[in-house]
């Protein structure tokens, strides 16, 4: 057994100290879902009883928010505690795309690592990860890994991707447990290899209180100029071409003439995708019919999911689909595509799934405008599902998890 997992002093009771590590996290929800998806999970888990600190890289704070906060471990970065979080931001030298070099992690490893009972990280493709994993190894200490839909590459930089798992191999091999948030992602993960008693599904979440009081119908539509006995068909998310946003435009001149409108809200993740979106809209002659508003966060979205009679995601290719999952938890039926993790949780109940294909999409989205019987059932369920998906339900499982890898790792003292 390691010296260093005997001197950890171990939980009392439920209570865990857990480290989660993420390239990106609050407030840079620009930078996607895992900002905000992190932030709920180590919510719930203090609200567990747990104690949690954030590892994660300062993607851009101004001096405002630096003043704000406390220096961490010789300027190497800012600490601050949110939510009853610490969290750490550590100093960026350098970033190519999503990709950060963060000096400041071996320190905090050397430092602190052995203070935790538990380490889970998020993504695959950052230095941060390996850098934990290795200094786990080295104390002891057990880690999950969480890829957050990207075991299988398939936007960009295929060969980096191919070059760097071949890198990471021991720190991936190591990993105690992989986290998967639908079937679909854990047969992913199958297929990489890594066997089946180390993959445990645990769906993404929902936080519900932050859905309890929804803003009113209609200030969305007027913002963006949709009157309001118009249908809004709604896409939200980051827009590149794995999401389908295409598909939809292809779709839209088969659905309701001019009384059916499409609303494209998020960043551009590809550069000069946007122009080619607005190009297709304007070839078909519907560019009056399609909206462009741009990224949406916090309430705006809210808004969004509010005022939208339907929210569509005819994704190639989606681990999960939280923004499916928020639209539910606002009362809006989705319709999603077969290759999206949460189709199965949604299917018949708080929406219906296609396939990835133009024609299926408009044929789908016309059976559920159309139907106002199935409408009105399917939005009734959308209550049902939110619930069964709450991170509040989740993280009691994920807690259970962690204490088990725990029990394993004392046992063996080995990682």
């Amino acid at each position: 057994m390691h010296l260093a997992a005997l001197l950890r002093k171990r939980p009392r009771g439920r209570t865990v100290r857990i480290l989660k590590v993420t390239q990106a996290y609050y407030p840079f929800t620009a930078r996607g879902g895992p900002a905000v998806k992190v932030r709920s999970i180590a919510r719930g888990l203090v609200g567990l009883g747990n104690e949690v600190t954030v590892l994660t890289a300062d993607l851009g704070f101004g001096p405002r928010e630096i003043a704000a906060a406390t220096v961490f471990g010789d300027a190497e970065g800012w600490r601050t505690d949110l939510d009853g979080v610490e969290v750490i931001y550590l100093k960026t030298r350098c970033h190519y795309r999503n990709l950060t070099l963060n000096p400041g992690v071996l320190r905090f490893c050397r430092r602190r690592l052995k203070e935790f009972d538990i380490v889970h990280m998020y993504g695959l493709y950052d230095t941060l990860g390996p850098a934990v994993g290795s200094y786990c190894r080295r104390f002891g200490v057990p880690y999950f890994v969480e890829p957050l839909g990207m075991t299988r590459p398939i936007d960009r930089g295929l060969l980096l991707k191919k070059i760097w798992k071949k890198l990471a191999k021991n720190y991936l091999h190591h990993a105690r447990k992989w986290v998967a948030t639908s079937e679909l992602e854990r047969e992913d993960l199958r297929a990489e290899g890594v066997p089946s008693e180390k993959v445990l599904l645990r769906f993404n979440g929902i936080d519900l209180d932050a859905f309890k009081k929804l803003p009113p119908f209609g200030a969305f539509r007027k913002r963006v100029g949709i009157p309001d006995d118009q249908r809004l068909i709604l896409f939200l998310g980051r827009v590149i071409p794995r999401k389908g946003a295409d598909l939809l435009i292809e779709a839209l001149p088969q659905i309701g003439g001019d009384k059916t409108m499409l609303v494209i809200a998020g960043p551009e993740g590809e550069s000069g995708y946007m122009a080619f979106l607005r190009d297709k809209a304007r070839t078909l002659g519907i560019d009056h019919r399609v909206l462009f508003p741009g990224p949406l966060y916090e309430e705006m979205q809210k808004e969004a999911y509010v005022d939208a009679t339907v929210f569509a995601l005819p994704s190639r290719y989606e681990n999960f689909g939280n923004a499916a999952a928020e639209a539910i938890a606002c009362g809006t039926p989705a319709v999603v595509s077969d290759r999206c993790g949460i189709a199965p949780l949604i299917d018949q109940r708080a929406g219906l799934v296609t396939s990835y294909d133009a024609g299926a999409v408009a044929r789908t989205l016309k059976e559920l405008l159309n139907n106002s019987e199935l409408y009105h059932r399917l939005k009734a369920g959308c209550s049902q599902v939110a619930e069964e998906i709450s991170w509040d339900r989740l993280m009691a499982g994920m807690q259970d998890s962690y204490q088990e890898a725990m029990k394993q790792s004392f046992g063996s003292g080995s990682t």
